[in-house]
């Protein structure tokens, strides 16, 4: 069982590093052994490309064939029929563990719960059954073609993995992003490092739209694009009670977006993904609404006197690091 946590953490924490850039599908993370040894980590990076299972599957045939795959292996289809014409038994040694059961059923990508079954993989580990009607049985069609299923293997971290992609099945996933310095301070110019700013900006070429208060507009006088990885800005929506604007704000003029000024929630009970990027007061309006705060923490202390005042509790469910800052996923509990 040791072993089985220890492959399947390594899954999750793959996964945490695309979490929401796939939305609106879940993020997934999948590992393929052989003998104990790791032969390849992947995750679901990307709405309609390969699932994380086949991903890890071309990462093993290339450690194991000590061959490069030539083709883009996030052509799903193309990465399948590659991997169901390879010879019989290549896989039979190898186990593979997923967070998340393997699909069944055949969407925008073919079914990876197939796939595996006709690659006849010596085991699955799945962390978490699928809990959407109609897109489980992948667990049961493994079972059934002689493949040893073990289930439920850092279920509830499996779960927390997938708990935004539960929520904007039904209403809006609230995500809280802030920036600040390892004594907690905040503003003054950029905190975290270029690769946290590209991941902000991938974040919001994702989401249904970014939220932000009208006073962070009025002050900080922002852009609000994806310049740091050229690609279109999302639209935005400010809760501000004042409706006036000064529209030379260079946010007014990013071309090919949208710009609503509120000062209601409606957002709340719509379905979809929403980022708040903004300050105090934006945190205490919406207080009651966030389900999750990400925080990038910058290996830096600073003297100005700026942070965000509020009593609120924090749940860790995940952290991580990229070259520089540290990322700490967190559900909030207001």
């Amino acid at each position: 069982m040791l072993n089985s946590n220890f492959f399947m953490q390594l899954a999750i924490d793959e996964a945490y590093k695309y979490q929401l850039l796939t939305y609106p599908n879940p993020a997934v993370g999948a590992v393929v052994v052989k003998n104990g040894a790791v032969l390849a980590i992947e995750a679901h990076k990307a709405a309609g490309s390969s699932h994380a299972e086949v991903l890890a599957l071309l990462g093993a045939y290339e450690k194991l064939a000590q061959k490069e795959i030539e083709f883009d292996k996030n052509d799903a289809h193309i990465s399948h029929s590659f991997l169901l014409n390879l010879p019989k038994g290549f896989f039979k040694e190898c186990e593979i563990f997923v967070t998340l059961e393997p699909c069944s059923h055949i969407g925008k990508t073919p079914s990876c719960a197939n796939l595996i079954k006709e690659l006849g993989l010596k085991k699955a580990v799945i962390g978490a059954l699928d809990p959407i009607a109609g897109h489980g049985g992948g667990a049961q069609m493994l079972k059934n073609s002689g493949i040893e299923v073990q289930t439920g293997v850092l279920e509830q971290e499996c779960l927390d993995l997938i708990e935004p992609f539960l929520i904007w099945q039904k209403r809006a996933f609230v995500l809280f992003k802030l920036a600040q310095t390892t004594n907690g301070q905040i503003g003054g110019g950029y905190i975290s490092s270029k690769e946290s700013l590209e991941h902000v900006h991938k974040l919001r070429k994702v989401c249904t739209k970014l939220v932000i208060g009208g006073n962070t507009v009025r002050v900080d006088r922002p852009t609000l694009d994806c310049r740091f990885i050229d690609a279109k800005a999302p639209d935005v929506l400010i809760f501000s009670k004042e409706k006036g604007f000064d529209k030379t704000i260079p946010l007014f003029s990013v071309p090919n977006r949208s710009v609503e000024i509120s000062d209601g929630l409606d957002f709340i009970s719509q379905k979809g993904f929403y980022l708040v990027e903004g300050g105090e007061g934006m945190l205490n309006v919406l207080k009651k609404y966030i389900d999750w705060m990400l925080i990038y923490q910058a290996p830096k202390l600073t003297s100005k006197q700026l942070s965000y005042n509020v009593n609120s509790s924090l749940q860790f469910l995940h952290i991580g690091k990229n070259s520089k800052d540290i990322l700490i996923w967190s559900r909030f509990l207001g």
